[in-house]
């Protein structure tokens, strides 16, 4: 069955053409996809992204348990609020997701997980947590809702939609979170643009969706945030990495963490089989074409494959995320097999504009 978010009817009031995704019915778009892009790159826009699961971890093992639990290492969160990206892996050392792990103090955790994967995530929890005989109780918070307000202009207006937040987040550096009343409000985002994360009890979200309307904030849908995150060079679970896909191999080394003596979870596997792949972006040098996931990609030093690409309407050209073989190297030309022409395309870092500008 089909799941909405509190803000469902509003979405659909709104003109939202909505869709299925991850078993959760969101919208799309509102209008135009591409105004919703640029909104978001120029000045500021706004995303229900609710269908995302918040995770509580509390109690005296919440600590240990995700150590052992996740990639990178949570030891690193010494601060209240302090945020750090990582993922689940399996024994054979796949993405089983990727995930925000927020410390809030000790003997307390909170986790954001995608929505597609929540239930698998959350029986993989309790499960390792059975084994483990960890004392820690593991709650999915399902009476809250997330809005990101992603932009160059997105704290400003949020300052004035919630002015008793200023204060606390002014100074608040990236991947952080503070306690703001009921709200709890984070510097993470996936548009590659400054702005907050805003987790609140999906009894108020309908108020301060309006509220950041009335200021002019422009909803935005699942296709301009499919856009914007290929443009940053972010990762998308399902396309980019899933179960039988190593991080390493994902663009995610930065996030593992193989050199602290703690074990985890994949670990033996990652050390077993050392980077395979390069995980790198495109940049579609021909015109004829759009480039897009599972197009071969053709170099000389072998076969690669496309997993995540579109077209961007920041840099008006096609951009991608691809597995490219390890030898390959940032400014070389490749061919990608686009239905049947085989098109050049310069091989570039995987990130394509970050805070509105072009890095590429």
């Amino acid at each position: 069955m089909t799941q909405k978010t509190t803000l469902n009817e509003t979405h659909r009031r709104l003109g939202a053409k909505m869709v299925d995704f991850g078993g959760w019915d969101m919208p799309l778009h509102y209008g135009s996809q591409i105004e919703e892009h640029h909104a978001v790159r120029r000045d500021c826009g706004m995303f229900d992204v609710s269908h995302m699961c918040a995770v509580d971890l509390v109690g005296p093992d919440a600590g240990k348990f995700l150590l052992r639990l996740v990639a990178n290492n949570v030891e690193k969160l010494k601060t209240p609020g302090k945020a750090l990206y990582t993922a689940m892996l399996n024994e054979d050392g796949g993405v089983v997701d990727d995930l925000i792990v927020y410390f809030i103090e000790e003997g307390r955790f909170r986790l954001v997980v995608n929505a597609g994967t929540a239930e698998k995530d959350l029986a993989w929890m309790n499960t390792r947590q059975a084994e483990w005989k960890s004392d820690v109780r593991i709650t999915p918070r399902r009476d809250l809702s997330i809005i990101a307000v992603q932009g160059p202009n997105a704290k400003a207006k949020v300052w004035q939609a919630l002015p008793e937040a200023r204060a606390a987040t002014e100074n608040l550096k990236p991947f952080f979170a503070a306690t703001v009343g009921d709200c709890f409000i984070a510097t993470t985002g996936y548009t590659g643009e400054t702005g907050f994360e805003i987790t609140l009890p999906s009894s108020g979200v309908e108020a301060f969706w309006q509220k950041l309307l009335d200021l002019g904030v422009k909803p935005v849908g699942l296709g301009a945030r499919d856009t914007l995150r290929l443009e940053a060079g972010m990762n998308l679970y399902g396309q980019d990495m899933n179960d039988a896909v190593s991080p390493l191999d994902a663009g995610l080394a930065w996030t593992v963490d193989l050199d602290a003596p703690r074990d985890f979870v994949g670990k033996s596997a990652l050390l077993a089989h050392p980077q395979q792949k390069q995980f790198l972006g495109l940049l579609l040098l021909d015109k004829g074409g759009v480039l897009r996931a599972h197009q071969k990609v053709l170099s000389a030093h072998g076969d690669g494959e496309i997993t995540s690409g579109s077209f961007s309407p920041t840099l008006q050209q096609s951009i991608a995320l691809a597995r490219l073989p390890i030898e390959t190297a940032v400014g070389e030309t490749v061919k990608v097999e686009i239905r049947d022409k085989k098109l050049d395309a310069r091989v570039v870092k995987p990130c394509f504009v970050r805070n509105g500008k072009a890095l590429v």
